[in-house]
C-alpha cells in the first residue's frame, strides 16, 4: 500500500503524457480514514470509465453492530449507503473537465427495491464502496491536474458524508434498518398463516407514470376489505392491518381501470423489499413468487410439458419437449414447468398477457371441439391440482372469461382501486351457471433432470505470415454485452429476458450475464442438470457474493438476481 502523496507524486510525474502512462496508478493508496484503490484504468477518455473502490474498516466508519449483524441488516445498511454516495457524487460529477468521460464520477442509481449490489458491500472487515471515474484528458493527452482535483478534493468530500455514521441522518438509517427486520417479519409470518402475500392499509400501489416506479401521488390509498382484514404486530412498527392473501386460488376481477393489474404489479414486486416512502413497504409476496406469461418465439429446451400439452398431431414427445419457436400456449406451459423447478410456490398470471387457448376453453368450444382433438388441457383444469399436489398458489387477474369463478378460493373485485371480497355473493352465483363436466387427464409431477448442453464454441481466427486466416484450438472468448434490463448477448447469442417481469434493475440482467458465463465456461458439461448448476451458483452466491465471477476484483454495476430469475435466464440460452 502507498501513501496519498505518493499518488499525488505519481499523478504529477505522468501529467500532458498519452493516455496509457494512466495505467501506472493502479494500485492501493492510504488516504484520511479510508483506502482508495485504483483497480482498472480505462483504455483511452473515451472507453468505459475506469474502476475505483474505497474501503473503510468498521471501527473507522463506526456504526452501530447490530447495523451489520446478519445479510439482511448489511444487505439493507449497503443500500442506504450507496443512496447516500449518490446523492454526494452528483453534486461533483463532471466538475473536472476534459474530453469523452474526463470528470465522469459515477455509482449505482438505487430504484425503489432494496437489492444486493456491488456498489457497496459489507464485509466482516468493513464497508466496501465501488464507482466509475473518467479519468481526465485534452483529447488523448493526460490532465492530472483535473483527476487530482477528483481524487483529493470532491472524493474524500463525498466518502466522508456517505460512509461515516456521524455525517449520517440517525434517525433515517435506523428506520430504514427496522422497516427491513419489520418486512422480514412478515415473509416469516406469511409461512406461519398460510399466506400468499400481505397487502397494508395505507399502501400506495399506483405508480407515478408507465416509466416512473415511484409512488402516485394524491391516489386511492389501498384498504383491506373487512373479510381478509389481519393484523400483524411488528417488532419496530408496532401492529399493522392489511389483506391477507390466502393460499390457493385467488381471482383477482373488476372493471377495465380499476386497478387489477396495477394491485398484480404490486404483488410481484413484493418479492422485493422496497424503501421508506415507497408506498409498498409492506406489500410483501411469498418470495418464491413468479410472474409468468405466454411468450410466442420462445426457446424451449427438454421441458415435460405433458402437465398441459399431449398428444401431438406430429406424434412429437412432450415429456420431453423441445423447439426453437414456441407458441403461446406452449411457451406458458413450460414456463410454469420451469417455475415449479425454480422452487416457485406462488405463480402470478394475468389473463391479458396468458394465451387464451392455454387458459381456458367455453362450454360451446368444447362441444365443437371435442376433448381427443384438442391436445392442450387447460390452466383452468390444472390450477387445482398444482395447489392441492404440488402446493403451489396461483393468484390471476381475469377480466373476460367467468370460469376462472369456479376454481377460485378467493375471489377480490377491485372498484376504484378499492378491493371488495365478492367470493360469497359469486359462489353462489356460480350455481346458476355450472361448468360443463370435463375429465382432465391425472395429474402428475413433470420430471427435472434436464441435462444442460452447451454450443461448441466456434474456434478464434488469426491470420498466419501471408495474412490469411487460420483456425486454431483456442476457443473464442464469450464477451458479454448487456441490453439495459431486456437481456444481453453472449458471444454471438442474444439472450432476452424481456418477458421476465420481475427482473426490475439493468444490474441484475448484467449479473446474470455473468452467471451464465461462469456456467457455461465452467459448469455446463454435458453431465450436470440443470437444478445442479443452479444450486452451485446460488451456494456459491451466498458464501462469496459476485467475487467469485470476477477476474481479480468486482466492479459496480452489479446486483444479484433472485434463483427464479437465473433459471429464467438459462432457460433462454439456446443450446444443442
Amino acid at each position: 500500500m502507498q501513501s496519498s502523496n505518493q499518488l499525488q507524486e505519481l499523478l504529477h510525474s505522468v501529467n500532458r503524457k498519452s493516455y496509457p502512462a494512466y495505467k501506472s496508478l493502479k494500485g492501493v493508496y492510504q488516504f484520511d480514514r479510508y483506502i482508495l484503490s485504483i483497480d482498472h484504468v480505462q483504455s483511452d477518455p473515451f472507453a468505459s470509465p475506469s474502476h475505483v473502490s474505497v474501503r473503510i474498516s468498521h471501527r473507522d466508519a463506526d456504526f452501530p453492530a447490530d447495523y451489520y449483524k446478519d445479510k439482511l441488516t448489511r444487505t439493507t445498511l449497503a443500500d442506504y449507503l450507496t443512496r447516500q454516495f449518490e446523492q454526494q457524487v452528483s453534486h461533483y460529477t463532471f466538475r473536472a473537465k476534459g474530453s469523452g468521460k474526463s470528470g465522469l464520477i459515477s455509482v449505482t442509481h438505487c430504484g425503489q427495491e432494496v437489492l444486493t449490489r456491488t456498489a457497496c458491500e459489507i464485509t466482516d472487515l468493513g464497508i466496501i464502496a465501488r464507482f466509475f471515474v473518467g479519468f481526465p484528458a485534452n483529447g488523448r493527452t493526460i490532465n492530472s491536474g483535473e483527476l487530482e482535483k477528483i481524487f483529493f478534493e470532491f472524493l474524500p468530500v463525498c466518502v466522508h458524508k456517505a460512509f461515516f455514521y456521524r455525517a449520517l441522518n440517525k434517525k433515517e438509517l435506523e428506520s430504514s434498518i427496522f422497516l427491513a427486520e419489520d418486512q422480514a417479519f412478515i415473509r416469516e409470518e406469511l409461512k406461519k398463516r398460510s399466506l400468499a402475500a400481505f397487502v397494508n392499509d395505507g399502501a400506495i400501489l399506483p405508480r407515478e407514470s408507465g416509466i416512473s416506479s415511484r409512488p402516485m401521488k394524491d391516489c386511492v390509498p389501498f384498504l383491506s376489505p373487512d373479510e381478509l382484514r389481519i393484523s400483524m404486530d411488528l417488532p419496530h412498527k408496532g401492529t399493522i392491518t392489511g389483506m391477507g392473501i390466502p393460499q390457493g386460488i385467488t381471482l383477482i376481477v373488476g372493471g377495465g381501470y380499476h386497478g387489477k393489474s396495477t394491485l398484480l404489479n404490486a404483488l410481484e414486486l413484493g418479492v422485493y423489499n422496497h424503501i421508506l416512502g415507497d408506498g409498498r413497504e409492506y406489500v410483501i409476496t411469498d418470495d418464491t413468487a413468479q410472474k409468468l406469461r405466454s411468450e410466442d418465439g420462445r426457446f424451449v429446451k427438454d421441458v415435460d410439458i405433458s402437465l398441459f400439452i399431449n398428444d401431438l398431431p406430429n406424434k412429437k414427445d412432450t415429456r420431453c419437449f423441445s423447439t426453437e419457436d414456441a407458441s403461446g400456449s406452449t411457451s406458458q406451459a413450460a414456463g410454469i414447468i420451469e417455475g415449479m423447478e425454480s422452487g416457485s410456490h406462488v405463480f402470478l398470471l394475468d389473463e391479458d398477457t396468458s394465451a387464451t387457448n392455454f387458459m381456458v376453453r367455453d362450454t360451446f368450444m368444447q362441444k365443437v371441439i371435442c376433448r381427443e382433438k384438442e391436445p392442450i388441457t387447460p390452466f383452468l383444469e390444472r390450477a387445482g391440482d398444482l395447489y392441492e399436489k404440488a402446493g403451489i398458489s396461483t393468484i390471476l387477474v381475469a377480466g373476460s372469461s367467468g370460469a376462472f369463478f369456479h376454481i377460485a378460493d378467493t375471489i377480490i373485485q377491485m372498484d376504484n382501486y378499492v378491493p371488495v371480497d365478492i367470493t360469497k355473493s359469486t359462489k353462489e352465483l356460480c350455481r346458476d351457471y355450472p361448468l360443463s363436466s370435463s375429465a382432465a387427464p391425472a395429474f402428475h409431477l413433470p420430471a427435472s433432470h434436464r441435462i444442460m448442453t452447451k454450443n461448441a464454441p466456434a474456434p478464434a481466427r488469426r491470420t498466419n505470415y501471408y495474412g490469411k486466416p487460420q483456425a486454431h484450438d483456442i476457443p473464442e472468448r464469450l464477451k458479454i454485452k448487456t441490453h439495459g434490463r431486456d437481456g444481453f448477448s453472449l458471444g454471438k447469442q442474444e439472450i432476452d429476458l424481456r418477458y421476465i417481469e420481475q427482473l426490475t434493475d439493468s444490474e441484475q440482467t448484467a449479473s446474470l450475464g455473468l452467471l451464465l458465463k461462469y456456467a457455461v465456461e465452467h459448469l455446463i458439461d454435458g453431465k450436470k442438470t440443470l437444478p445442479e448448476i443452479v444450486g452451485y451458483l446460488e451456494s456459491r452466491l451466498e458464501k462469496e457474493g459476485l467475487a467469485f465471477l470476477s477476474d481479480g476484483y468486482i466492479s459496480c454495476g452489479y446486483a444479484v438476481p433472485r434463483a427464479q430469475e437465473i433459471y429464467s435466464c438459462f432457460n433462454r440460452y439456446r443450446r444443442p
